[in-house]
């Protein structure tokens, strides 16, 4: 039966990966290794141990795997936070990628590689693991040193070149070359048309849902919709001409940006965890071991030139901002790992049939070593960089400091600059609003052919429904066309004024400047708009009746419609600017570098049956015992700065240690602490049961407050019924009389110690 030999595989992969994962744990491997060494192991090429051996069920489960963990990677990036790692480290990440690419490209020949097949060698190599990255930065305790900042947000960012790369090479695969530029700059243009209209469409729908879900569904409930959600859009990109892996990061980014992150991420980390090492498992299955054995000086020269290339490029990337060799150095050492967007690309590449096969094994073992090499290089960053620093020459020290100086300048020139400063607002929206206007047209037919058969109108006359979508959707595009056309204007005459202020002479002419910019503005528009309008699918008349209804229907409704344009962009404007407020390991390092004070952050989070848990920061003594201070300690996405003395830590609480080296490890072993005690009884096992007092009770004529049966026996008094009259909301001056009916709250196991308390005689009750 198919569906039960899919069951079985599933059970075999997650059995393994679970196994292997805590055996990778205990010798301080990263986990991604030991998923792809056991896919090798258990797959259908390594006879008698292959317990998976269907290549198609093998690639479903790659599938799911990979949407589920591009989903997760999607949720670690957000517009908010692309804006708070500034715009160094996008040109930081921009130069890594183009040295890497141009370097790994110059040796792809060496590989036995040329065209099109180079060109996916080196996008191989252009991305960087950020799951590797971000386990060995936690791991060895840099993950909030400058460095292993600035590195966390490179790994960030290239996931986005990666997504970039996908597209762009899935375009090379379809005009089957590199000569099609042209083809690939049109991808490329309607990619970042996807990408808008999916993201705007996104931040619009997802909060409103998710808000709705969270006041009224159940964390079940929402799992299912946001899991829903991610695999609809993965479908949808795929649809369009793109990737699985594109959807679920587009859907990742967009629940990133709302309130609600902490909680979708909460409610999704089992899922996301047990499918990501599913995707990592089946890559592995998917490898011909015998294939890596006879690939062995590619992988070899293929991991030299990854550890070379991004060591370098990494480095060439942080010069370029003005970031000193040592700390440029240590980036680039600390992003070297190669991991899970190298091995979708040479997947596409060999599905294409413009890669060799042996390539997806190359691709493991390229993974499987630059992972092995990255704690050493991590750890040992400082000293390789430190060395390396000091053989610098001194021409090159003195040229670094001009150039420094010379970016300085150039940003103070940029705060200064006026023109920049008024425009810059109108041009940023402009241009999303024309990124907006072209994913709907591009994407209207695929759109129509998904709503077709829900308009209604199909027997007035032939085509009806296409009418009726052509005049709704261009009403939708007019709105923004004339948002477009608005900020033109206002670009055109802020243009004219500065261009004649000072000039009495030009000042006369002024409005022939404001004429000729908005000329110009309107010819591009005209030109824009006759390279994505889809008039040949439209029909002959069909663009001119629509044309015609929509400004009927915008002269009619034109203050609503021009209302709700701006409610919808001040929604998108908040939602963009809600500020977030968890410790997500990419915040912008500080410029001054602070190695003189020996101290350093660390981050534990608190297991469910550590010893701590319920327990106050006084009560623990931790800077006692071990040294270090709790700086802050998020807890459900909320962080909470400087806790004091009388805060309680409890499961999941994600703790920042700040000490030594020595103090914070030493901390995070006490935080982690677990005796495996027995925890408390849950909430399901607690009841609400009434118990008469007897007449011969020690308790009788005792308050609540002397009695204190919270403390002794763990039971809550709700209430008590005395002489037919229900006493609630009790003081602790209330005593207990014989007789009185008391309702307790507890579980059985607390009443019952309540009961048998109550008829203990009164002298067994001195206290």
């Amino acid at each position: 039966m198919q569906g039960i030999d899919f069951i079985q595989d599933l059970a075999v992969v997650m059995l393994v990966a679970g196994l292997v994962g805590w055996v990778c744990h205990r010798l301080g491997l990263s986990v991604i290794v030991g998923f792809l060494a056991a896919g090798m192991v258990i797959g259908p090429f390594t006879p008698p141990f292959s317990l998976v051996t269907d290549e198609a069920r093998i690639e479903t489960l790659a599938q799911v795997g990979l949407v589920f963990l591009m989903f997760s990677i999607g949720m670690k990036l957000s517009l908010r936070k692309l804006r708070r790692l500034g715009w160094p480290l996008v040109v930081a990440t921009f130069v890594t990628a183009l040295v890497v690419y141009n370097l790994s490209r110059l040796a792809a020949p060496w590989f036995g590689l040329t065209g099109v097949s180079a060109v996916f060698f080196a996008a191989m190599i252009i991305v960087s693991s950020s799951a590797i990255i971000s386990k060995v930065l936690q791991e060895s305790g840099l993950n909030h040193d400058k460095a292993g900042q600035m590195a966390m947000g490179v790994t960030v960012l290239e996931d986005v070149v990666a997504v970039i790369s996908l597209a762009l090479l899935n375009s090379v695969v379809l005009i089957g070359g590199l000569g099609g530029e042209s083809k690939v700059g049109e991808t490329l243009g309607s990619l970042s048309a996807f990408v808008v209209l999916a993201v705007v469409v996104g931040l619009l729908a997802v909060p409103w849902l998710l808000r709705r879900l969270a006041e009224s569904a159940s964390e079940e409930l929402q799992t299912l919709v946001v899991a829903g959600l991610m695999l609809g859009l993965a479908l949808t990109a795929q649809k369009a001409g793109y990737s699985l892996a594109m959807g679920a990061f587009i859907l990742g980014s967009i629940v990133a940006e709302t309130p609600y992150r902490a909680q979708v991420e909460r409610v999704f980390e089992g899922t996301r965890d047990m499918f990501s090492a599913v995707f990592f498992v089946s890559i592995g299955m998917q490898i011909d071991v015998r294939m890596l054995g006879d690939s062995w000086l590619l992988v070899l020269g293929a991991s030299v030139l990854a550890l070379v290339a991004r060591t370098v490029g990494g480095a060439c990337g942080m010069l370029v901002t003005g970031v000193e060799l040592r700390e440029a150095l240590r980036v680039g050492l600390i992003v070297t790992p190669i991991g899970e967007f190298s091995f979708i690309i040479v997947q596409l590449g060999v599905t294409a049939g413009v890669v060799p096969e042996r390539f997806q094994a190359v691709a493991v073992g390229l993974s499987l070593l630059t992972a092995l090499a990255s704690p050493f290089l991590t750890r040992r960053s400082a000293q390789i960089s430190d060395w390396v620093a000091g053989k610098q020459p001194a021409w090159f020290e003195s040229w670094f400091r001009y150039y420094d100086g010379l970016l300085e300048r150039m940003r103070l020139q940029q705060k200064k600059s006026i023109l920049w400063q008024v425009s810059r607002k109108r041009v940023i929206q402009i241009g999303m609003e024309v990124l907006l206007v072209t994913g709907l047209l591009l994407f209207a037919e695929p759109m129509f052919a998904l709503v077709k058969n829900f308009i209604p109108g199909e027997t007035l006359f032939e085509g009806a429904p296409r009418l009726i979508f052509w005049s709704v959707l261009t009403v939708v595009v007019l709105l923004p066309l004339l948002a477009i056309w608005r900020n033109a204007a206002a670009l055109a005459m802020i243009y004219s004024e500065l261009s004649t202020a000072g000039n009495s002479r030009l000042a006369r002419i002024r409005r022939y400047f404001e004429a000729g910019f908005k000329i110009l503005a309107a010819v591009l528009i005209f030109i824009w708009l006759s390279a994505i309008v889809p008039i040949g699918g439209m029909g002959e008349w069909m663009p001119l009746i629509a044309l015609l209804i929509a400004i009927f229907a915008i002269g009619l409704l034109r203050s609503k419609l021009i209302y709700w344009h701006s409610v919808l962009e001040v929604e998108l404007q908040e939602r963009l600017l809600q500020t977030e407020g968890s410790m997500d390991g990419t915040t912008p390092p500080i410029l001054a570098a602070h190695s003189e004070w020996k101290l350093t952050l660390a981050e534990c989070q608190v297991p469910d049956r550590a010893d701590v848990s319920g327990r106050t920061l006084g009560e623990l003594g931790l800077r006692a015992k071990t040294g270090c201070t709790v700086a802050r300690v998020e807890r459900q996405g909320v962080v909470i700065e400087t806790p004091p003395a009388s805060f309680a830590l409890y499961p999941r609480d994600r703790v920042l240690l700040l000490g030594t080296p020595e103090q914070t490890a030493s901390g995070k072993t006490f935080l982690l602490s677990a005796t495996g005690a027995d925890t408390a009884d849950e909430l399901d096992d607690v009841i609400m049961e009434t118990v008469d007092v007897p007449p011969e009770s020690g308790l009788i004529g005792r308050t609540l407050a002397e009695l204190a049966p919270t403390e002794r026996v763990g039971v809550q008094v709700a209430g008590i019924k005395r002489a037919g009259v229900r006493l609630l909301n009790l003081g602790g001056d209330e005593k207990l009389f014989a007789g009185d009916e008391v309702l307790l709250l507890g579980t059985a196991t607390q009443i019952q110690a309540f009961e048998r308390w109550l008829i203990e005689p009164p002298q067994g009750q001195a206290r």
